[in-house]
């Protein structure tokens, strides 16, 4: 296969940054955009040089200039457009979470084997050099790990919103929204991809009532903030995530000989290692020195996932096994999440399928 060509369903800010990206990924083009109004695609598409502009669905995924589609809508929305386009033959790049459960997950990619072509979550923090850091080093360099902690939260200008009572895409159970989906994703896939799926789920939640949710709809709540504790017999794993504050502590990897600790969950940054160093009885840990991980990040980090599925999608055994991986985190993943989701009280009209 030549050239790449893709065409985007969404218009907000991230599918912005993945159209940047895709121009600085070779063997990648930009060509088309999809929306349910399509005055509204050309608007998006045209200035960053794209030429086919879609209203429909189904014409998008039987198109013969579209090689690949970018699918960033709604949470809600991502199985039952990935369905369609893989139908028509198109390989599919899901922006995160990929599906609102595990079952809508496993559809999806049982769709693209069945019909050849390549399904992949476009989870960016598991694609970037310094997660492939994080794992040699949690391999190599730990010793026997026994906690970890990943974190992720950060104030959304929504909340206001939400609080006045505005029914907000990111913050609506219909359309598989909430602060785990849009936030926790990145401490749980990243927990997932290095330690496998846990033998125990416990957690707890702050939520609210959805605004102007009906009496009877059982999809009435969702989260704004978490905690989650992941256990694996001989480790427990704590995630922290959501949209009412920023957290500014690191995530870290603790093992018996040294323990890992970086920045910025979502992109990880600023990796460094600090050994144990036995100092005998003590009441506090002792400032000691950590060593730095040089690692270098794309600006636009975006270009790593898209790299490793444009890579897929021609073929390449080492991408093509990537890819298997990653479908069994994001499956796992979604998993765990649809158990924090019940123990909290949030549902999905995809749960009640």
């Amino acid at each position: 296969m030549g050239e790449v060509r893709f065409a985007t369903v969404g218009s907000s800010g991230i599918t912005e940054r993945f159209v940047e990206a895709l121009g600085l990924v070779e063997g990648a083009r930009y060509v088309g955009a999809y929306s349910r109004d399509v005055e509204r695609a050309r608007a998006f598409g045209e200035p960053r040089g794209a030429t086919l502009f879609f209203d429909d669905l189904a014409a998008l995924a039987a198109s013969p200039d579209v090689d690949a589609v970018y699918v960033a809508s709604p949470n809600g929305a991502h199985a039952e457009q990935a369905l369609t386009l893989i139908a028509g033959g198109k390989h599919v790049l899901v922006e995160k979470a990929l599906a609102a459960n595990e079952r809508e997950a496993r559809a999806v990619f049982a769709a693209a084997a069945e019909r050849g072509v390549v399904a992949m979550e476009a989870m960016r923090n598991l694609h970037v050099p310094t997660f492939a850091a994080i794992e040699r080093i949690v391999g190599q360099e730990l010793g026997a790990v026994r906690e970890a902690t990943f974190r992720f939260a950060k104030v959304t200008s929504r909340m206001a919103r939400l609080r006045a009572g505005e029914r907000l895409n990111v913050f609506d159970p219909a359309l598989a929204g909430g602060s785990l989906m849009d936030i926790g994703v990145y401490c749980v896939e990243p927990a997932v991809a290095l330690f496998g799926a846990p033998d125990e789920v416990r957690a707890l939640a702050v939520t609210t009532k959805v605004p102007g949710a009906a009496a009877d709809d059982p999809c009435d709540t969702i989260d704004l903030a978490g905690e989650a504790l992941l256990g694996y017999g001989d480790k427990v794993v704590s995630l922290s995530f959501g949209k009412m504050c920023d957290d500014v502590l690191p995530s870290q990897v603790a093992g018996a000989r040294a323990t890992l600790a970086w920045d910025q969950t979502s992109c990880p940054v600023n990796l460094r290692v600090h050994e144990h160093v036995d100092k005998g009885l003590i009441f506090r840990m002792e400032d000691t020195d950590a060593r730095p991980v040089d690692v270098s990040v794309p600006d636009n980090d975006m270009t790593c996932e898209i790299s490793a599925f444009v890579r897929a999608v021609a073929g390449e055994g080492d991408a093509l096994a990537v890819r298997e991986r990653f479908e069994r985190v994001t499956v796992a993943s979604l998993a765990v999440m649809d158990e924090i989701r019940r123990q909290v009280g949030v549902r999905f009209p995809a749960d009640l399928a």
